[in-house]
């Protein structure tokens, strides 16, 4: 299939730091960013790990503090709470370390400061409009210390919930903020830090990630730069992350799995739009109406949405193909090929394979179908793949 073209590929990462104890130069890139007070943004359990402690260690005199309260609802609440310590200490940048909901936190908590905007009237906002208003001129400045595979770090997008505690709203609301100075200043991809994660929380955020380079190949808006990136990601992700399934001690494929990851999100978030699209917004759908955790969500409905997407269009089979090593003689066989190399790398991963063994009830199907036909991300779907409700519902139906 031709890529289409022309392309604009307008894309500003920060700088990217990786290997085995790159954190010990935090700050040394922060004194190059003139960066002098850095307020550490993380969970209670990466609080407690010896992440935090070679996290701060790094930073040195530049360690302004750490917050330990961002959770994976990725409240409000938390983002004012974190914003309350960059004040009292002086700070000069957030620096989320672990999950992508320490840095999805860390994020609103950026647009709080710069807007200071009391967390009720944001609470309202998001359940007006889904989102934050986001004031002109700059923000303070966000770097990231990634200890899961989900792939939020290189983004200029996160996710919010308004909770009732924040005094704005009676019931929990979900909403999200985009904007291109949201993306990391700098990241630090160091793999011996994964070391510290579950090896079941590895696993699942392992599939959520991994799904970015699928879906990138196969976007509406892809370009000649993120197929590079994406195939090489593929290339890395089938053989690294099975091995992630029961944990690992295997250092080697730990470090694949991080690049490949790193890989996969690489052109993924863009000011003109992101490349995720079917699969995601199932993903989306599902955990809108149960508890289940993305990656989870992705392990069971990831291969049949590519069987349905390949019913309907090309997909761009061959490159997925060739990313995942696939000798194939006919178009047919490429794409039951990649079907089946995404449902080995699932069951590597020791991923639920039906949702019937997950938390999402049978009588939300419905729902999620809806949600899911109404999601953004559809609108990244290639061309020729015209998805109705009733057509998303009847894969939904196959993953039961």
């Amino acid at each position: 299939m031709d890529l289409p073209t022309p392309f604009r590929f307008d894309y500003e990462p920060g700088v990217v730091r990786f290997g085995d104890g790159c954190v010990d130069a935090l700050a040394e890139e922060f004194a190059k960013q003139g960066i002098d007070r850095a307020l550490v943004c993380c969970g209670e359990s990466v609080g407690s790990s010896p992440v935090r402690e070679a996290v701060e260690d790094g930073l040195g005199d530049r360690h302004a503090a750490t917050f330990a309260g961002t959770g994976a609802q990725k409240a409000l609440v938390e983002a004012a709470g974190a914003r309350e310590a960059f004040h009292d200490h002086d700070a000069d940048i957030f620096l989320a370390v672990g999950g992508g909901s320490a840095l999805d936190v860390a994020k609103a908590a950026a647009v709080l400061t710069a807007s200071d905007q009391p967390v009720a009237g944001a609470a309202t906002d998001v359940a007006a409009t889904g989102t934050l208003d986001i004031p002109a001129g700059n923000l303070p400045p966000i770097a990231a210390v990634p200890t899961t595979l989900a792939g939020a770090d290189l983004s200029q997008v996160a996710g919010l919930t308004a909770t009732p505690e924040s005094g704005g709203v009676e019931e929990t609301v979900g909403g999200g903020i985009s904007d291109p100075r949201l993306m990391p200043t700098a990241l630090f991809y160091d793999p011996a830090l994964f070391e510290h994660t579950p090896a079941g929380v590895l696993a699942a955020s392992a599939m959520n990630g991994f799904d970015k380079a699928v879906e990138t190949l196969y976007a509406a808006n892809a370009t000649a730069i993120s197929d590079a990136t994406a195939i090489h990601a593929l290339r890395l992700c089938r053989d690294a992350l099975p091995e992630l399934g029961g944990g690992t001690s295997d250092r080697d494929a730990l470090r694949d799995a991080v690049t490949g990851i790193m890989l996969a999100q690489y052109g993924a978030s863009r000011p003109d739009g992101s490349t995720l699209s079917l699969v995601h917004a199932f993903g989306h759908g599902l955990t809108a109406v149960s508890d289940i955790q993305q990656g989870a969500a992705h392990g069971a409905i990831a291969p049949h949405a590519l069987e349905y997407l390949f019913e309907q269009t090309d997909g761009r089979r061959d490159l997925l193909a060739e990313g995942f090593g696939i000798e194939a003689d006919t178009p047919d066989e490429a794409a039951a090929g990649v079907v089946d190399a995404v449902a080995t790398i699932r069951d590597g991963l020791g991923l639920p394979t039906q949702l019937r063994d997950t938390v999402v009830p049978e009588d939300s199907l419905d729902r999620a179908a809806e949600i899911t036909h109404e999601d953004a991300f559809m609108a990244n779907a290639p061309e020729g793949l015209d998805a109705t409700e009733a057509e998303l519902r009847a894969v939904l139906d196959r993953a039961w």
